[in-house]
């Protein structure tokens, strides 16, 4: 391999990078629009049919769809408030419906007034979270129930149980929710008594509804997710597939919605529950549903985990069925997950998430200084071959047979690997791809700041590394930084090849522009890193 195609092929690989940078740019999410009322379709009517489990496996339309709710009239129910540590919970006393369901340590925005994150408010409440559909009719709708609980304030000590009874075409359903203090779990029982001398047969549905949980961006979709038998996490974000709906008609561990920070998910700890879901204006709605057969006079026990707050591994962990699987930096997952790691262990010293990912860069570029030289070195002594190597292209231009011979000859004699510039760049990418992923997608930097105020002044900065630079000043330190290790590189033997490579930083800058300031400051350090071990192997030259 010669210095053009040595340069060809890192050429290649900065355009490989580009592709990865600018993928949820091309990609990027739908805007859902509200649908208007009168687009509304009513539910069908109900259906008694079991559905089969052992149907074809992929993601499609519904067969049968989560009906659509009317609205409902909250002045029937009485508002039962849980106040914890961690989150504010309303539910309403028919049918134990979640009303509102607020985060009290998670803000909307940075501003100091921005009210509290909502995963359920008085929009998804038509839509039944925490609701029990019977044959795919909302029984919150349909049955009286009568309740057992009130307001309560919990410590991080203490839970509370509130019981929830109500009986529905010869079905008494007894509904049990437990909040926890210390914990964004609620705990489900729901006890099925046939109150008829007959079997009864009939599809049960655990309904979970959230609005969009906060504003969205290209870098932060809302996608609903569930996660299968055989261990596979799936998630679906497009408009064209969650309007129809979806739906997998095998056996869920749990199902949920997601954005990157944020879950809401259903996890059924008995019975083979299906999942469906889509989209409903601006609302996402979730069932898992399993069929039902009770003997007369008989009952059945189920028992469900809801999970509501941020994904965190110290809250997903200990709850079952691999909850915690949530917690997903794409296909290079189990690098990013120990990036992650090390970035909350330089945080629990620093205090700062955005020294954090300073030091991460420096050690990570600590273990591929070796790497990193030898690549140098190997383009270097390649950039002294281009003479000869170019006098040898003209002699044996008619006669690529004989200049490929000639050239190995070449590499053999001064002992020179023509890959072995690109070959330690390429064990490095899977690394950036990890860290890149990670630093989009981990909640520790959602509103975290570096520097909070631009200096000298009182205007707000990088007060969020989840946020972009709201005066572009990084993403042009970007730029420069990658200018200026350009001009430090060996340069191309081909010009244009040259002047390709130098207008790299100028594209970048633009695609940086609306990054995450996490992302752009990790870039901004490994350049200076970079800048800095190339003039340190200039001087031993």
């Amino acid at each position: 391999m010669d210095m053009n195609e040595n340069t060809r092929l890192m050429l290649a690989l900065a355009l490989t990078i580009v592709v990865l940078v600018i993928w949820n740019m091309i990609f990027p999410p739908p805007k859902y629009s509200p649908t208007p009322n009168n687009a509304t379709q009513k539910h069908p009517q109900k259906n008694t049919k079991i559905l089969s489990t052992t149907s074809q496996k992929n993601t499609r339309s519904f067969s049968t769809p989560i009906p659509e709710s009317e609205s409902f009239l909250i002045s029937k129910g009485q508002k039962i408030t849980i106040d914890t540590p961690l989150y504010k919970a309303v539910v309403n006393s028919q049918g134990g419906i979640l009303q509102k369901f607020q985060l009290k340590k998670y803000k909307k925005s940075i501003s100091p007034d921005s009210p509290d994150i909502e995963l359920v408010n008085k929009d998804a409440l038509p839509k039944g979270p925490l609701g029990i559909l019977w044959n795919y009719n909302p029984t919150w709708k349909l049955i009286n129930w009568q309740f057992s609980g009130k307001s309560k304030i919990l410590t991080k000590e203490n839970s509370y149980t509130v019981v929830f009874k109500g009986t529905f075409e010869g079905l008494t359903i007894i509904k049990e929710l437990t909040f926890k203090g210390n914990s964004y779990e609620i705990e489900q029982r729901i006890e099925l008594i046939n109150t008829k001398k007959q079997p009864l047969n009939g599809i049960l549905g655990l309904s979970l509804a959230s609005p969009r949980m906060e504003a969205g961006s290209r870098f932060n979709r809302i996608s609903l997710i569930y996660y299968t038998l055989k261990k596979s996490l799936k998630k679906q974000y497009k408009k064209k597939k969650l309007i129809p709906g979806i739906e997998y008609k095998e056996p869920v561990l749990w199902a949920g919605i997601e954005n990157n920070y944020f879950l809401v998910a259903a996890i059924p700890l008995g019975g083979k529950f299906i999942f469906k879901g889509k989209l409903e204006g601006d609302i996402y709605r979730v069932a898992l549903e399993s069929p039902v057969h009770l003997e007369p006079k008989g009952k059945k026990v189920l028992k469900e985990i809801f999970y509501l707050g941020p994904k965190l591994n110290k809250y997903l962990a200990p709850l079952p069925n691999h909850l915690s699987a949530a917690i997903n930096y794409g296909w290079l997952d189990f690098l990013s997950k120990p990036l992650v790691l090390a970035l909350d262990f330089f945080y629990k010293y620093t205090g700062n998430y955005g020294i954090a990912i300073i030091l991460l860069t420096v050690v990570i570029k600590i273990l591929f200084w070796p790497l990193s030289h030898k690549s140098y070195k190997s383009m270097e002594q390649m950039k002294k071959l281009q003479p000869i190597l170019q006098q040898l292209k003209e002699k044996y231009k008619d006669d690529k047979e004989r200049l490929n011979q000639e050239m190995m000859q070449i590499y053999k004699t001064y002992k020179i690997n023509p890959a072995g510039g690109c070959v330690p760049m390429l064990l490095q990418i899977p690394v950036f791809i990890a860290l890149y992923e990670a630093l989009l997608s981990a909640i520790e930097l959602r509103h975290a700041p570096f520097i909070t105020y631009l200096p000298f002044t009182h205007h707000i900065w990088l007060a969020d590394l989840s946020a972009k630079d709201p005066y572009y000043i990084t993403p042009l330190i970007m730029g420069i930084t990658m200018f200026i290790q350009q001009k430090m590189s060996p340069t191309a033997g081909d010009p244009m090849q040259a002047k390709l490579m130098l207008l790299m930083p100028v594209a970048l800058t633009f695609l940086f522009l609306n990054f995450p300031s996490g992302l752009v400051l990790y870039f901004i350090t490994n350049n200076v890193l970079s800048i800095i071990q190339q003039w340190w192997m200039l001087r031993e030259k």
